[in-house]
């Protein structure tokens, strides 16, 4: 608004900001894996602060892309640290997977309290101010960990960094690739990101099509509030059978099923209030579920050696998904309509949820991580 950006170049950083953590994403979890998760985390604070100040401070486009481009390399640098720190730190299997759910629900309602108290303050001091205010607390949370958080376990590599380097990626590749449950949980991951991300900038004109009862700012932000409390909720849930490997898979796959279900839904609602409900199936149920029991399930499933490596392959994977099939639903909303592509992406998720149940076919999972010596063992069904 205050850049009077057109659609064009609102769509150009977005792809700016979508590339740089694909590209990045790898290269920063090797980092994390090889010096320190903490200081990685540290890192992160500090570019998404800076990034979030620049923001508030600056409408020229050609500034705009780069703090948008320098806020996405900032979530390489956090994507997978945070989880393989905690792991490690914590060394108790039998905690990490609740304390990663309820993770999930502090990062959701976290997100609600934001959404209100940063809107509010924008209402009354204006929106570079509150973008402001939020960059120097991101800027402080930085601080925060570098004063409070302890690295006592991890074992940074101080000699030979780079062939360290490589072998910790090849590791990486190796685990994921040599695991058919593995596999399949990546296909997932990138079905349900590229369906949820091509679903959620469809959202909002599909409701504003069918006639919101009141103006869409407001009634999208009950929305999105209502979809993160939903979420969070959901999380609690699911969290007493989380360390069940098939009630996990079974509940991912029924959170993927919620959400074809509710495209299907919106696609075809008469009314705002019926596709306001669809929504919420999508964005409480489907996209947080997905997204916390499909963390937790990789998590489990790696040694601490490659822990951030491999979180950031599976990072890349939903960028992947967000790409690959953003394009796709995009021509087919050009194509056929809103409504097609929003059958479209049910059936990505659709899809998601039959590769999930073929990963409960295959034994779901086993109660310890696996390393890449045992997933390269012909007699584990891992490998096959």
């Amino acid at each position: 608004m205050d850049a009077d950006l057109s659609p064009s170049q609102l769509v150009l950083i977005g792809a700016a900001q979508s590339v740089v953590s694909l590209l990045f994403e790898v290269p920063a979890g090797v980092v994390a894996d090889t010096i320190s998760r903490k200081w990685s985390l540290v890192v992160s604070h500090a570019l998404m602060g800076t990034a979030m100040l620049a923001t508030g401070l600056v409408t020229a486009f050609p500034l705009l892309v780069g703090t948008q481009m320098l806020w996405g390399l900032s979530w390489t640098f956090a994507s997978g640290s945070d989880v393989a720190w905690v792991t490690d730190e914590l060394d108790d299997p039998a905690r990490i997977s609740k304390l990663l759910v309820r993770a999930g629900r502090a990062d959701l309602t976290g997100a609600a309290a934001g959404m209100v108290g940063l809107g509010a303050l924008a209402a009354l001091t204006g929106r570079s101010t509150a973008m402001v205010v939020a960059g120097a607390g991101m800027l402080a949370l930085g601080v925060y960990v570098v004063a409070r958080f302890r690295e006592r376990r991890f074992v940074r590599v101080v000699t030979r960094r780079w062939a360290a380097s490589w072998s910790i990626l090849v590791g990486g590749v190796t685990l994921v690739a040599r695991s058919r449950m593995l596999l399949l949980m990546f296909a997932a991951t990138f079905l349900v990101n590229g369906a949820s991300d091509a679903a959620g900038r469809l959202n909002a004109r599909r409701l504003v099509d069918i006639g919101l009862p009141t103006s869409p700012v407001v009634w999208l932000a009950a929305l999105g509030v209502l979809g993160l409390l939903a979420g969070a909720g959901a999380l609690q849930v699911v969290e007493a059978r989380i360390d069940d490997g098939r009630s996990a898979l079974r509940g991912y796959a029924l959170a993927a099923a919620a959400g074809a279900l509710g495209l299907l839904l919106l696609a075809a609602a008469p009314d705002a209030l019926s596709g306001s409900f669809a929504v919420l199936l999508v964005a409480g149920i489907a996209v947080p579920l997905t997204r916390t029991i499909g963390t937790i399930w990789v998590n489990r499933r790696t040694s601490a050696e490659i822990r951030a490596t491999v979180h950031s392959l599976l990072a890349q994977a939903e960028y992947a998904g967000e790409i690959v099939c953003g394009i796709g639903i995009a021509l087919l909303a050009r194509l056929a309509g809103l409504s097609p592509a929003l059958v479209g992406c049910a059936v990505l998720f659709a899809a998601a949820t039959a590769l999930v149940a073929r990963v409960a076919g295959y034994g779901a999972l086993q109660s310890g991580p696996s390393n890449v010596n045992v997933a390269a063992d012909p007699s584990d069904p891992t490998a096959r």
